[in-house]
């Protein structure tokens, strides 16, 4: 018998693996196709590759000339765009089976069901393994529902990494997260790209002053952005898709539906009485309502992001061990590698009283290193507590907004002051200096 069993390797499960592995526990991972799951395989590494490509393009064919480089003919191929993308892919997949073999844990590819709170069943092979504990971290699904689930050849996700050529023009149905790296990518190699968001507005859990500056830069690349209006009918025609919304109709090659993932809920799971309530049901430990099983990551349902997964794999693993560790959400990084990149942590200007706090801002084009890169839209802004000056929030909009964030993510985990962060040295000339002139607020030097 197991220590652990974890049904899913992917960011949560292969994490709290190695958390097990290194807490002197016999674990054994069930991952009925690869290791990393949907990041690794069909979401983060993928993605970030093909935008790396997308945004060195870009730079090359804008910026090449201002800096003195003269390149001619610059042009792309998306197979070898492609091969980059599996290539990172792969490697990063080797690097978790690597860490598996390392930390001696037992890997099964096989799809694993629950038979009794401590039994799985390996469905291919017909072998039963046993866990003292169980962690139940099989992740989610692309949501695709009426009436695009009806019709023939619509992508999820899943499907832009196996395309072999670029559409001529794509409809990307939601305006989220996913739709807006995937309209960055599209836009940046000529496609014609139309977004049509229900929301109110474009990346609707980011304020509105966000939404509006990316809204701008996609409109330079003449992507369609269409928002507050729902897609009514999708008809699939001869050589691609007829688009009906209330009021308009247009055609386009391909459909991309981009609207979120669901947790992948099975039958086993509600048969063995596990609460389920959009997502599986779990305290602050990790725990299921069957006390020697907990489940992780985006079968949860709730903060559906890798690094999440990542640490409520270490929260579990630590609980399973005989530790005491709570789950602690209050300073979760959100990042999107659009361009320019977006990354926020703690609360939104727009989820709060503004009477109690103070919002202060500081723009890109104001930073000196951002003009050595011929960078110029975005912000950096920062939302502090009236009465204590603690960091609520933290908003970036900047080239290397994804890195940048720590320095937010820190100053509200740790309850800090934008006077304590702004009193820390920040090297010159950097983009970390943007951060710096919100967290100076009224003092801000460079405006």
């Amino acid at each position: 018998m197991y220590d652990v069993v974890i049904l899913g390797g992917g960011p949560g499960g292969y994490v709290a693996a190695i958390r097990l592995s290194q807490l002197g526990k016999k674990v054994a991972v069930v991952e009925k196709e690869e290791l990393g799951g949907t990041c690794t395989n069909k979401g983060c590494i993928p993605t970030k590759a093909m935008l790396t490509s997308a945004h060195l393009y870009r730079d090359i064919r804008e910026k090449a000339k201002k800096f003195g480089i003269k390149v001619e003919g610059v042009s792309f191929e998306l197979s070898s765009i492609m091969k980059h993308m599996q290539k990172s892919v792969t490697m990063s997949r080797k690097g978790i089976e690597f860490l598996m073999k390392k930390n001696k844990i037992d890997v099964f590819k096989d799809e694993g069901v629950l038979k009794d709170n401590e039994t799985v069943l390996l469905k291919k092979s017909g072998e039963e393994i046993k866990g003292r504990h169980l962690i139940l971290a099989q992740g989610s699904v692309p949501v695709i529902f009426p009436p695009f689930d009806g019709v023939p050849g619509i992508w999820t996700s899943d499907d832009v990494f196996k395309m072999d050529k670029l559409p001529e023009s794509i409809l990307i149905i939601g305006g989220g997260v996913i739709g807006i790296e995937f309209a960055t990518f599209f836009s940046t190699f000529d496609v014609d790209v139309t977004i049509v968001e229900l929301a109110e507005h474009i990346l609707p859990f980011e304020d509105i002053d966000v939404a509006e500056e990316i809204k701008k830069e996609l409109k330079k690349k003449k992507v369609k952005v269409i928002e507050g209006e729902k897609v009514e009918e999708v008809i699939k025609g001869e050589k691609g898709y007829v688009v009906k919304l209330k009021d308009k109709e247009f055609e386009v090659e391909k459909v991309l539906l981009a609207v979120g993932r669901r947790p992948n809920i099975t039958e086993d799971v509600i048969n063995l009485g596990i609460n389920v309530d959009k997502g599986i049901v779990t305290d602050n430990h990790m725990k299921t309502n069957i006390e020697n099983i907990y489940a992780i990551g985006d079968i949860r349902g709730q903060i559906m992001l890798a690094h999440v997964a990542m640490y409520e794999g270490i929260v579990a693993a630590h609980n399973i061990a005989g530790e005491k560790k709570e789950m602690d959400y209050s300073a979760v990084p959100s990042i999107i590698f659009s361009n320019p990149e977006i990354a926020s942590v703690g609360i939104k200007e727009g989820d709060v009283n503004k009477e109690s706090i103070n919002v202060w801002k500081f723009p890109v084009s104001a930073n000196g290193r951002a003009r050595t890169m011929e960078e110029k839209v975005g912000f950096a802004k920062v939302i502090e507590d009236k009465k204590t000056g603690k960091v609520l929030g933290v908003t970036i909009v900047s080239p290397s907004a994804t890195d940048m964030i720590m320095e937010g993510v820190l100053a509200v985990r740790y309850k800090m002051t934008a006077h304590q962060v702004a009193e820390a040295i920040h090297p010159h000339p950097t983009l970390t200096e943007t951060l710096l002139g919100a967290f100076e607020g009224k003092w801000s030097i460079h405006i």
